[in-house]
C-alpha cells in the first residue's frame, strides 16, 4: 500500500525511517544505549532521563531550530514505539509540518500518524498544514499529506478532504505517484465514512483511470473502483469494458513486455487478480464483442495453467495460481459458459492430488461451487474417487472438511448410497470439530435421495449408533416424522429399532427413537414371540434408569401407549407407574406424568383410552429443520446446495415436506400461550396437488382468484387480499409468488411460496421485508420480528418452489403495508421486484356476536366525533347479496342477522386485536340501489381505526367486488375494557407440541 504507515503495527518499518534521521553518533549514544540495557529498570531510567531532557529543551527560552525539533520528536516517537506513553511534543510535531525540508516534514507527519488521536484538538491545525501541502503542487509533500490522511482516516479529515482528493486524482497535471496515493487515500476514507465520499461528477473520470499508461496508477485505481462498484454497481458499470480491455492486454503480453511489473515471469499478477475480482461485481457483459474478448482471456489463463512452469521458485507458481483461481471464480460467478466451467473443473481436478496442501484445499473449495452448476455437475462427479480418498488420507483437518463438503455438493440419486456410506465410514474416525456437521449432512442426503425407506431408516439408526453424541434433536425428530407419514415403512422401522435396542450399550437418542416408534407401532411386530408386547416393554424399561429426565418422560408416555395397544401389559405397567421411584420422584415432570398416566389407565374406559392415546396423525408440510440447522452452522457465506425439486422431497415425505419442529419431546417447560398462539408450531398449511407432467410448478392454491397482478400495487395492500388470505400475489414470465396466511388475535403468520417458472436456476435469490415510515413501531416491535424466519435459499432450481414464513405482530393501528423486495439473477441479469404485502388492519379483527338491543345501545353511546367515520362510494355493477355477505365476513367482522330494522342494511361487529389495546368496531352498510349519485357525506373524522376499516371496505367492495350501486358505510368504534382469561396449558403426555387448556 502507498497509503503510508498504519500505526504501531508497522513498528519495524517506522524504526527504519527513524534510524535514517539519526546520525551515527546519536544512534550510538542513545538508541544503542537503550537497547543494550540489561534490565527493564535500567531502560526505564535511561528513557526517563531522556524524556526530562527533551521536555526541558521544548520549554526552554531558546528557540529550537528545525533540525533539533526533528531530532527530539524522532526520539519521542522511538520511545513511544518501545511501549512508553508520550504526553507532550505534539505541537512541536505539528510545527514540523510547516518546514520546507523533506526530512523534517516527514518526521512531523510520521509522529502525527502514529500518536495523534482523531479527536485531538490539534486536528484543525493539522488539516490546515495538510491543505497547504496538497495545494503546493510539490509531489513529495502531496504524497506525505495524503499518507497522513489515510493513516488517521478520521471523519473530520473525510469531511475536510473528501471533495479535494478526487480532484487531485483525476487532474491531468497530477504526477503518477500522487495519483496512486490519492486513489488509496480516497479508498481509506470511503471505507471509514462512505456517506461523505460522493463521487458524482468524478465517476466517469475515475473509471477511465483504468486506461492510464502507468500500471501503478491502474493498480491503485482498481482497488478504489472495486470497492465503489460493490456499493453502487450501476454508477460504475462502464468499468467492465475497460477492465476487460486492460486484462486482455496483460494476458496476451509476454513477460518481457511489462518488465517493471513482471513477478517471476508472470506479468502484473496483482493487477490481473484485481481486474478479475472487479468483473465479479457484474453479470456477464451484454456486448458480444466484450464478452468474446473476456472469454478469450479466460481461455488463455486456463491454457497457461497447462504450460510447463518457467521457474521452479514457489513465487512463480503462487502468482500463476492466484490468477488461475480468480479466473475460475469469475467463470463460476457467470455460470453461463459450459465449456469454461468443464475446463475449470478439469483443471481443479488436477490440483486435487497436488503435493501443495493449499492448492488441494482451494481446489476442493472451488469445486464445491462448481458442483451446483448444471453445466459442470457431471464433470465434478468424475472426481468422486479422488475426493473420497482425500477424505480418508488427508492429514490436514481443514482439507478433510472441504472434501466432505464436496461429497455433499456432488451427491445425487446416482451416487447417494456410495457417498452416504463413505461419510458414515469416515464419521467413526472424524475429528470432533466437524462431526456434528457431518451428521447433519448424512441425515439430509439420506432423506433427500432415499428411494428405499428401509435404507433411510437403516442409515439414520446407523448414524445414531456411530455418532450418537453429535446427533441433534432435529435429526431424530425428522426420522420420526417420516416414519409416521409413511405407512409402508412403519413395520420395518419398528422391527429395526427393536433389534437396535437389544445391543448391550445403545445411545440415548436410540432409546428416544425406539420409545417413540414402539409406542406408536409396536403392535406391528407384536405377532412375533421374540418381540411380544411384554418383551418390548421389558426391553425399553431396561434402559429407563440409564436415561436423562426428558428421555424417561418420553418412555413413560410410551408405556401409557402400550396400555392402549396391549391391554395385557396393563398390570405390569401400572405396577411400574405406582412404584415410589415414579409417583414420588424428585423431578416434578416425571412425578406428574406417572400420577396422571396411572389415574388415566385406572379410570378411563377402553374407548376413552383409545381416543386419548390414538395414533399420531401425519405431520403437516414444513421445511426440514435439519437444513436450517446446517445453514446456521455453516454461516451466511456457505455454499447452498440443499434445495431439491418438489418431486424428490415429496416422494420421501408422502407428498409433502414435513416437520422441522419437534416431532416429540419431553420438556419440563410449558410454552406460553403467546409464544404459540396460532398453533402453528406443530402445523402449517398443507400444499396443494402435485404438479402435472406438463407443469413445472406446484400449484399450492385452492382458490384461483382474480388474475394475479403483474406489478407491485400502489395501494396499502393489494385489494384482492382485503377479504381473503390465499392466492397468487405476483406473477410474471419468470416468477410466481403465492401466499397463504392466517391470523389470530394480534398475531399472524404468512407463508410465501416462490416458484421458478423457468428451467434455469435463479442465483443470488434474496428476499427482504421492510416496514416504511412509522409502520415499524405500529405493526411490529422491530423489523427482525417480521423476518424472524429461515431465510430463503440463494439458489432456486428451475421448476422448483421454495417457501418462506413471516411472523407478524400488530402493536397498534397502521395504514401502510410492509414491503417485500425480491432480488435474484436470471441468466446473469439482475431482477428486482418490490411488492406490498397484504397486511391490513382488518386482518386482526375478531368477530363479535351481539343482540340488536346491545348493538344500538352501544351505537348511540358512541357519538363523539373522533369515534365515527363515514364513507360513501359507488359500484358500477349489480348487487349480489351472497357475494356481499361473503366479502363482509372476509373482512373479519361478524355479520349480525336481524339486527337492523331495514332488512336491506348489513350490520357487523368485531374487535381489532392489538398488543397495546383492544378496539371494538361496529359497522353498518346501507345499500341504496335506486341512487345514481350518492349524497354528499357528513364530516369525516380522523379516528384512525374507523378510517382504516372504512377504507378497507371501500377499496375492496367498490373496486373488487362489483356488488353495490351507490351505498354508504358508517363505522363506529370505542375502546373496550380488556378482560383477561387465565388458562393453564398442560402438555399432552405423548404429543409434544400440542396443548390442552383446562
Amino acid at each position: 500500500s502507498r497509503a503510508g504507515f498504519t500505526g504501531p503495527e508497522n513498528l519495524s518499518r517506522v524504526n527504519l525511517v527513524l534510524v535514517k534521521h539519526y546520525s551515527q553518533t546519536l544512534y550510538t549514544l542513545y538508541i544503542r544505549s537503550v537497547y543494550h540495557n540489561l534490565s527493564k529498570e535500567a531502560e526505564i531510567k535511561r528513557i526517563n532521563k531522556e524524556l526530562a531532557n527533551i521536555r526541558s529543551k521544548f520549554k526552554g527560552d531558546k528557540a529550537l531550530d528545525g533540525y533539533s525539533k526533528k531530532k527530539y520528536v524522532c526520539k519521542l516517537l522511538f520511545i513511544f514505539l518501545l511501549g512508553h506513553d508520550i504526553d507532550f511534543g505534539h505541537m512541536e510535531a505539528v510545527n514540523l509540518l510547516s518546514s520546507n525540508k523533506y526530512t523534517e516534514k516527514q518526521i512531523g507527519y510520521l509522529f502525527i500518524s502514529v500518536l495523534v488521536n482523531s479527536n485531538s484538538e490539534l486536528i484543525r491545525l493539522i488539516n490546515n498544514a495538510i491543505k497547504n501541502d496538497l495545494s503546493s503542487r510539490n509531489p513529495t509533500f502531496m504524497c506525505l499529506a495524503l499518507h497522513c490522511i489515510a493513516n488517521v482516516g478520521s471523519r473530520e479529515m473525510a469531511e475536510a478532504f473528501a471533495g479535494e482528493i478526487p480532484r487531485i486524482l483525476v487532474a491531468g497535471d497530477t504526477m503518477d505517484s500522487v495519483k496512486q496515493s490519492a486513489a488509496l487515500c480516497l479508498l481509506r476514507l470511503y471505507k471509514a465514512s462512505p456517506d461523505l465520499v460522493l463521487m458524482g461528477e468524478w465517476t466517469s473520470r475515475v473509471v477511465h483511470l483504468l486506461n492510464d499508461q502507468h500500471m501503478g496508477v491502474v493498480t491503485a485505481a482498481i482497488s478504489l473502483i472495486t470497492c465503489l462498484s460493490s456499493k453502487n454497481p450501476d454508477e460504475f458499470k462502464t468499468c467492465v469494458s475497460l477492465a476487460v480491455s486492460r486484462l486482455s492486454r496483460i494476458v496476451s503480453s509476454a513477460s518481457t513486455d511489462l518488465q517493471d511489473y513482471t513477478y517471476y515471469f508472470v506479468p502484473a499478477p496483482w493487477l490481473s487478480c484485481k481486474l478479475l475480482r472487479l468483473l465479479q461485481c457484474y453479470p456477464p457483459p451484454e456486448d458480444g464483442a466484450v464478452k468474446g474478448r473476456l472469454v478469450e482471456c479466460l481461455e488463455t489463463i486456463l491454457n497457461k495453467a497447462q504450460e510447463p512452469p518457467k521457474s521452479k521458485k514457489v513465487q512463480h507458481s503462487n502468482a500463476k495460481n492466484a490468477i488461475l483461481f480468480e479466473a475460475i471464480s469469475l467463470i463460476i460467478h457467470y455460470d453461463s459458459e459450459p465449456n469454461l466451467l468443464v475446463r475449470a473443473c478439469n483443471q481443479l481436478g488436477q490440483f486435487l492430488q497436488h503435493r501443495e496442501t493449499n492448492l488441494r484445499y482451494l481446489a476442493l473449495e472451488s469445486m464445491c461451487t462448481l458442483a451446483s452448476s448444471e453445466f459442470s455437475h457431471e464433470a465434478v462427479k468424475t472426481h468422486i474417487e479422488t475426493v473420497i480418498n482425500a477424505l480418508k488420507t488427508e492429514r490436514d483437518v481443514s482439507v478433510r472438511q472441504r472434501a466432505a463438503d464436496l461429497l455433499y455438493a456432488m451427491c445425487d440419486r446416482s451416487n447417494a448410497k456410495q457417498i452416504v456410506a463413505e461419510m458414515l465410514s469416515y464419521l467413526e474416525t472424524a475429528d470432533y470439530s466437524i462431526r456434528e456437521e457431518m451428521v447433519l449432512k448424512v441425515a439430509i442426503l439420506a432423506e433427500k435421495y432415499a428411494v428405499d425407506y428401509s435404507w433411510y431408516v437403516d442409515t439414520i439408526l446407523n448414524l445414531i449408533r456411530i455418532a450418537g453424541d453429535y446427533v441433534s434433536e432435529e435429526v431424530w425428530y425428522r426420522v420420526i416424522q417420516i416414519v409416521i407419514n409413511r405407512d409402508d415403512v412403519q413395520g420395518y422401522a419398528a422391527k429395526t429399532v427393536f433389534e437396535a435396542l437389544q445391543a448391550p450399550a445403545c445411545h440415548e437418542n436410540m432409546v428416544k427413537v425406539g420409545g417413540y416408534i414402539l409406542g406408536e407401532f409396536g403392535n406391528l411386530i407384536a405377532g412375533d414371540p421374540r418381540s411380544s408386547p411384554l418383551v418390548q416393554f421389558n426391553l425399553l424399561h431396561s434402559k429407563f434408569h440409564l436415561c436423562s429426565v426428558p428421555t424417561r418422560a418420553l418412555l413413560l408416555s410410551a408405556y401409557i401407549k402400550f396400555i392402549n395397544l396391549f391391554p395385557e401389559t396393563k398390570a405390569t405397567i401400572q405396577e411400574v407407574l405406582r412404584s415410589d421411584s415414579q409417583i414420588r420422584n424428585s423431578d416434578v415432570e416425571l412425578q406428574q406424568r406417572a400420577v396422571e398416566y396411572l389415574k388415566l389407565s385406572s379410570i378411563a374406559s377402553t374407548d376413552v383410552l383409545a381416543t386419548v392415546l390414538e395414533e399420531m396423525p401425519p405431520f403437516p408440510e414444513r421445511e426440514s429443520s435439519i437444513l436450517a440447522k446446517l445453514k446456521k452452522k455453516k454461516g451466511p457465506g456457505a455454499v447452498s446446495v440443499e434445495l431439491e425439486d418438489g418431486k424428490e422431497r415429496g416422494e420421501l415425505n408422502g407428498g409433502a415436506d414435513r416437520g422441522g419442529e419437534a416431532a416429540i419431546a419431553a420438556s419440563n417447560s410449558t410454552p406460553s400461550p403467546s409464544s404459540d398462539l396460532l398453533g402453528l408450531r406443530s402445523a402449517a398449511p398443507v400444499g396443494g396437488p402435485a404438479p402435472s407432467a406438463g407443469s413445472l410448478l406446484v400449484d399450492v392454491f385452492s382458490e384461483a382468484g382474480s388474475a394475479p397482478p403483474s406489478a407491485a400495487s400502489e395501494d396499502p395492500a393489494p385489494p384482492l387480499f382485503v377479504c381473503k388470505n390465499n392466492g397468487v400475489l405476483f406473477e410474471n414470465q419468470l416468477l410466481q409468488i403465492g401466499i397463504k396466511s392466517e391470523y389470530r388475535q394480534n398475531l399472524g403468520r404468512m407463508y410465501l411460496f416462490y416458484g421458478n417458472k423457468t428451467s434455469v436456476q435463479f442465483v443470488s435469490f434474496t428476499t427482504t421485508v421492510s416496514c416504511p415510515g412509522e409502520l415499524q413501531s405500529h405493526i411490529l416491535k422491530c423489523i427482525p420480528s417480521l423476518t424472524h424466519t429461515k431465510p430463503v435459499e440463494p439458489l432456486v432450481e428451475g421448476g422448483a418452489q421454495v417457501q418462506q414464513v413471516i411472523n407478524i405482530e400488530c402493536l397498534t393501528d397502521f395504514v401502510d403495508a410492509p414491503l417485500l423486495n425480491i432480488k435474484f439473477r436470471y441468466g446473469g441479469a439482475l431482477q428486482n421486484i418490490t411488492l406490498k404485502l397484504p397486511v391490513t388492519i382488518n386482518k386482526f379483527f375478531q368477530p363479535t356476536e351481539m343482540a340488536a338491543a346491545d348493538f344500538f345501545q352501544r351505537w348511540k353511546q358512541l357519538s363523539q366525533p373522533q369515534q365515527e367515520a363515514q364513507k360513501i362510494f359507488k359500484a358500477s355493477h349489480g348487487m349480489d347479496t351472497e357475494v356481499l355477505k361473503a366479502k363482509l365476513l372476509g373482512l373479519g367482522t361478524a355479520l349480525l342477522e336481524n339486527v337492523d330494522p331495514n332488512p336491506e342494511n348489513y350490520v357487523c361487529a368485531g374487535v381489532i386485536q392489538t398488543k397495546i389495546q383492544q378496539v371494538g368496531c361496529l359497522l353498518r352498510l346501507e345499500p341504496n340501489a335506486q341512487a345514481q349519485v350518492a349524497p354528499p357525506p357528513p364530516p369525516t373524522h380522523t379516528h384512525t381505526h374507523t378510517h382504516l376499516c372504512a377504507h378497507a371496505l371501500d377499496s375492496h367492495t367498490a373496486s373488487v367486488c362489483p356488488s353495490l350501486c351507490g351505498s354508504h358505510c358508517i363505522t363506529h368504534c370505542t375502546h373496550l375494557h380488556v378482560i383477561t382469561r387465565y388458562c393453564i396449558y398442560v402438555k399432552d403426555p405423548h404429543r409434544v407440541g400440542s396443548s390442552k387448556s383446562h
